[in-house]
């Protein structure tokens, strides 16, 4: 017991590492750890931690009042809404240094499209996974107690007593391993596919400074109406880093063989998911939608206005040539400067 409460007090200073390790205040507002080179597109936009824990700090929060609390203090509503919310926070936070990367599958699938270079993806990676182990282990701490009045002190990952659910997700009984599999592809194929239409600006997208609330309710309908079968993992930096701090805080290789060994799957199956979700939007919807040849359409209205100026300025220089063709020369010459003549061919920065 005198050891776990020491354990426990521990998770709490781990927690805080990170506000520890940011003493540099960015002009933003936003916190970097001052060990990072801002001049890094890898470290300046992926390394910063803290921007990773609000979401899993209050979604984990939500699910340790709903399994310790019971419906006194919790509710599976309630969960959707800490992770939902939970999101929000995490954009806001962290939106300006990595445009809020807090999701393995959906950063997975922006390399894969190529939409951002793969050297960020480690980076990325990364630090979600610290992330959401800082938030796990801030989630024990402060209900250390609490776990253990529930359980009797003894950290078990099944039964009616189990508490390792609260950090990461187990198969149900009425699921079997590659149903549950499929079950997390398709949620996960929905979040990608929506937040490609929340963000695609040819579309119909969220307006400006609500792409935060937006990706919060998004999260918030999947799990209301898709949650039940899986716990709707669709992030492997969800589940994973909390499943492993499970493993050495104590409840054991157990939470690696529960389900039939199903940790796997939260990791493999939103990834897939993401990459298929993103495939299908970029395939039947973003492929329908008019897109306006904005490159070309500007370098017209370049030219013309470069014609349109040329033009005026020929005009200018005749009718100056008309009424004053004698240049203004010094006295002893008396000679005649014709203006020289404007063709299409010179640009105005010759002039």
């Amino acid at each position: 017991m005198a050891g776990r409460g020491s354990l426990a007090g521990c998770c709490l200073l781990l927690s805080a590492v990170p506000c520890l390790l940011v003493p540099l205040q960015l002009p933003d507002g936003l916190l970097a750890c001052a060990s990072a080179d801002p001049r890094s597109p890898a470290e300046g936009d992926g390394a910063r931690v803290p921007g990773r824990v609000p979401e899993h700090v209050f979604g984990l929060g939500s699910v340790a009042h709903m399994v310790l609390g019971g419906q006194k203090f919790g509710s599976f509503l309630a969960v959707n809404l800490g992770f939902g919310f939970g999101v929000t926070m995490g954009v806001h936070v962290a939106g300006n240094i990595s445009g809020a990367h807090m999701n393995a599958a959906v950063s997975f699938t922006a390399c894969a499209l190529g939409r951002m270079s793969w050297k960020k993806f480690p980076v990325y990676v990364l630090g979600q996974f610290l992330g959401s182990f800082t938030a796990a282990a801030t989630i024990y701490g402060l209900f250390y107690t609490a776990i253990l009045h529930f359980s009797g002190g003894h950290l078990a990952v099944t039964g009616p007593t189990a508490t390792a659910n609260i950090f990461a997700t187990y198969l149900p009984d009425h699921m079997t391993l590659w149903w549950g599999f499929l079950n997390e592809v398709v949620l996960t194929g929905m979040l990608q596919l929506c937040l490609l239409a929340i963000t695609d600006k040819e579309n119909n997208p969220a307006l400006p400074g609500t792409q935060a609330l937006v990706t919060g309710i998004l999260v918030v309908i999947i799990g209301a109406s898709l949650g039940m079968n899986t716990g709707y993992a669709i992030n492997p930096s969800r589940d994973l880093p909390p499943r492993f701090f499970t493993f050495i805080a104590g409840w054991g290789k157990q939470v690696f063989r529960a389900g039939e060994n199903w940790w796997w799957v939260p990791v493999v199956a939103p990834i897939v998911g993401a990459y298929l979700g993103g495939i299908v939007y970029l395939v039947f919807i973003g492929s329908g939608i008019p897109r306006e040849p904005q490159e070309s359409e500007d370098s017209a209205m370049n030219e013309e206005h470069r014609i349109t100026t040329l033009s005026k300025t020929s005009a200018h220089l005749s009718v100056t040539s008309h009424l004053d063709p004698v240049s203004r020369v010094p006295a002893n010459t008396s000679s005649v400067q014709p203006v020289p003549p404007v063709n299409g061919s010179i640009l105005l920065e010759s002039f």
